[in-house]
């Protein structure tokens, strides 16, 4: 019986490229002052990651780039709506970002500096916790 290890590589290749890429969305787009030259960056390698998935002969790495690649391409688009859950406020803002200084202060904004995903639980009048 020979081994396939053609599943293990997709199952690796999509769980590490996604986790990095929500990561660097996130931190990426909190310190950068522009979205687009990330968005360049990722874009070609994502086209990069492509390119070398359709030409390479080995089946194995062929798979993890190509799911590296198509990762990496929607990561791109990934910047322009992290900025969109920013001005929402469903994400924080940096204060010290000339951008995010921009969106916070505009009148009316929804943008705030507390993260939501860093606060304590609170019970609610059924017992259940429940977020802030």
């Amino acid at each position: 019986m020979e081994i396939n290890a053609l599943g293990l590589t997709a199952a690796l290749a999509a769980f590490l490229s996604i986790w990095f890429g929500h990561v660097a969305v996130r931190k990426i787009e909190f310190a950068s002052p522009t979205i687009w030259i990330p968005t360049i960056i990722f874009a070609a390698l994502g086209l990069a990651a492509e390119y070398w998935s359709l030409i390479t002969d080995n089946l194995s790495l062929s798979t993890a780039l190509g799911i590296l690649g198509i990762t990496l391409l929607f990561d791109a688009f990934e910047f322009t709506r992290q900025q969109k859950r920013i001005i929402k406020g469903h994400a924080p803002a940096n204060p010290n970002n000339p951008r995010h200084a921009r969106i916070l202060a505009e009148p009316n904004s929804h943008a705030t500096t507390i993260d939501l995903l860093k606060r304590e639980p609170r019970e609610t009048q059924t017992g259940i916790q429940a977020h802030k």
